[in-house]
């Protein structure tokens, strides 16, 4: 892969040209390199999947302008799912794309068309202050611009067919996307979590699942996991980072890491009192062990830095899956 730079004022980071049409470009999410936009050109038009916040948007917009293209020439605008780093920006972006339409799985049409509760909900986790620098305010998106793409649906885009796969596991309003133009998927977080600064110089990759709050469920994310596999596409666009192989070890080491998370869970079952805060642990010191696996060489600070939060967004969701298992 490529980057691509352009003349515009911009203090964003250069986008990567993947082949088939493809532009990687960073959601401003929290720090680079967290969060990825995809941007795929066929013809003369446009998909976009991912929205990243409100603050990603005027960098998608400045992109479209650096192809030579306009808004107007943006067909599909596409979160994988409404989690706010995905789907926060995708109101904003619509209101700029006039002849763009948001396809979303079933299950999370309604927040797109009214995201009242989802950013109430939001707002009460993080508070107001936090809640405006990460997502910005959501904009609601008219129902009639809505398209609900449930499990195999498929869409003709400009000759190019995105198929939609409901992927459960990670959350209950996710699906990924199959592309026919680049024998590819869109994998929002279904085929886990894998930064780049921790390749290694052989190219191998750390890379791991993400079991955030509140749908963590270990059977159906094996079970997508293995699904997106089994399709065998030449490459899997991941949101949180970028371009990866599914080779056999790639796709083993995924799956390696949905025992682990779920057996360090199951170990910090009980006593319930401090439980979060020791699975945390547990998976912050998990999580370093990995990269010292993979990467001998990188600085083991850095790596504790940038780790903690998925180690602690991690285990809310596996607390929250222990609580609903204890209660079933």
């Amino acid at each position: 892969m490529t980057t691509i730079t352009t003349n515009l004022p911009t203090p964003y980071p250069p986008a990567i040209v993947h082949p088939h049409g493809i532009w990687q470009l960073d959601a401003d999410y929290v720090t680079p390199g967290v969060a990825s936009v995809y941007v795929i050109r066929q013809g003369e038009r446009l998909a976009i999947i991912e929205t990243g916040t409100a603050y990603t948007v005027p960098h998608i917009l400045d992109h479209i302008a650096a192809l030579g293209l306009t808004p107007e020439q943006v067909d599909y605008v596409i979160p994988t799912h409404v989690h706010l780093d995905h789907a926060a920006g995708a109101g904003k972006l619509m209101a700029e794309c006039p002849n763009a339409r948001l396809v979303i799985h079933p299950r999370g049409a309604a927040h797109m068309i009214d995201p009242s509760k989802l950013e109430a909900g939001t707002r009460a986790v993080y508070g107001d202050e936090r809640y405006d620098s990460l997502y910005g305010a959501l904009i609601p998106i008219a129902a009639e611009r809505v398209i609900e793409a449930a499990d195999a649906f498929t869409l003709d885009f400009n000759g190019r067919t995105l198929t939609f796969l409901d992927t459960q596991g990670h959350a209950k309003h996710h699906f990924c996307v199959l592309d026919s133009g680049s024998n590819s998927i869109f994998t929002g977080d279904t085929f886990g979590v894998s930064y780049r600064m921790f390749d290694n110089d052989a190219g191998e990759n750390l890379l791991f699942v993400t079991t955030t709050p509140i749908h963590f469920d270990p059977e159906a994310m094996r079970a997508s996991i293995l699904r997106l596999a089994g399709l065998k596409p030449e490459c899997m666009y991941l949101t949180h980072y970028g371009a990866i192989r599914p080779t056999e070890h790639n796709v083993q080491q995924l799956l390696d890491s949905l025992d682990t998370v779920v057996a360090i869970a199951e170990q910090q079952q009980t006593p319930v009192e401090g439980r979060l805060q020791r699975i945390t642990d547990s998976l912050a010191a998990w999580l370093l062990e990995r990269v010292q696996q993979v990467n001998p060489a990188f600085d083991i600070t850095l790596a504790k830095q940038w780790l903690a939060t998925d180690a602690n967004l991690n285990a809310q969701g596996l607390e929250v899956w222990l609580t609903k298992k204890s209660q079933a």
